[in-house]
């Protein structure tokens, strides 16, 4: 562990490299330094890109997919929702089951904020690549104790019984199933109460699209993008940049923490240097920017691929959304 002295120090310090890096730093071509134009072209077969942002800070980028995506407040939301449909199934059984509900969502949400490795050059210089600094983790909920009928209606299943192998894939399907296992002289729900609660908000319907479809569609399109000629360009401006800062074959920056052997001190003197660096590159050839755009393209391809599933998933995620809603 670092003192709260050394940090302060490290911070000062690297907080005074950054403007100096970036001053001394070979400037990338003039397309990187001003954000017009292209990196490289780009392929036939490779989107054209649209507006292309300097430096634009994580939390203010909006992707294609971000309109399908839970945002922190709506995840909070179903969470709650879902622990009051448990609650209600529960209570068909007789049982009084009260579980703790996540924590109230504080301050604005950057949901991009690591989705082209660390960018932000204060987080860089107080934190390095420590990802959970400053955002203590909440302890975890107790879990209720349970009697034996109340874990049987919650999970489906005695305690000392093997869980079934499959859920049914949708609440629908569920209804039609006895589970054969009673409380209270009544079958409980297939994969219990849980299983209830969670189909009900998720996949009500046969024809209820996977809950995480957005996040396969997102992950797709990112893979695609990182293919893409221009941001391997981009990519190896930065890998130019790093070099020159003395950091030398690390050729994207995903791989720094591994290729620099921090391990888990990631929050350390020298994760501190190579962050600030690695910050300073990114905005030295506008990577941000750049892969941004590119990022776009692909989501929009993608998106129209899919338009049939993904105008029925918008569809079901509002349905949803409203229910959350109306759960007290």
């Amino acid at each position: 562990m670092h003192s709260a002295r050394h940090r302060r120090a490290a911070a000062a310090m690297t907080g005074v490299l950054t403007a100096a890096l970036l001053a001394w730093l070979p400037a990338a071509p003039a397309v990187a330094r001003d954000g017009g134009g292209t990196p490289a072209g780009g392929h036939r077969d490779e989107p054209a890109l649209g507006a292309i942002l300097v430096n634009p800070p994580t939390a203010s980028l909006e992707l294609p997919f971000d309109g399908v995506t839970d945002s922190d407040a709506e995840r909070r939301l179903t969470a709650v929702a879902q622990n009051r449909l448990t609650t209600q199934c529960m209570a068909r059984y007789g049982v009084t089951y009260a579980p703790q509900d996540p924590p109230a969502v504080s301050g604005p949400e950057d949901r991009h904020r690591y989705l082209f490795g660390l960018a932000d050059p204060a987080f860089a210089a107080a934190h390095g690549y420590d990802s959970t600094a400053g955002t203590p983790r909440p302890p975890r909920p107790e879990e209720p104790e349970l009697s034996e009928d109340a874990f049987t209606a919650l999970y489906g299943h005695r305690p000392a019984d093997t869980p079934p192998m499959l859920d049914p894939l949708s609440e629908e399907e569920a209804r039609e199933q006895d589970s054969g296992v009673p409380v209270g002289g009544r079958s409980v729900p297939v994969g219990g109460c849980l299983g209830e609660g969670y189909r009900t908000l998720y996949v009500p319907k046969r024809t209820s699209i996977d809950p995480l479809f957005p996040f396969e569609l997102a992950s797709e399109a990112h893979a695609r993008s990182k293919a893409d000629s221009r941001t391997q360009w981009v990519d190896r401006q930065w890998s130019r940049c790093m070099t020159y800062a003395g950091y030398p074959g690390i050729a994207t920056p995903y791989l720094v923490v591994e290729k620099l052997g921090l391990g888990d001190d990631l929050g350390g003197p020298e994760a501190i240097a190579a962050a600030v660096r690695d910050v300073a590159c990114k905005q030295r050839v506008n990577l941000v920017g750049f892969k941004a755009a590119i990022e776009t393209a692909y989501q929009e391809r993608v998106a129209a691929e899919v338009a049939d599933d993904l105008a029925a998933y918008r569809v079901q995620r509002a349905t949803r959304l409203a229910l959350a809603a109306t759960l007290p």
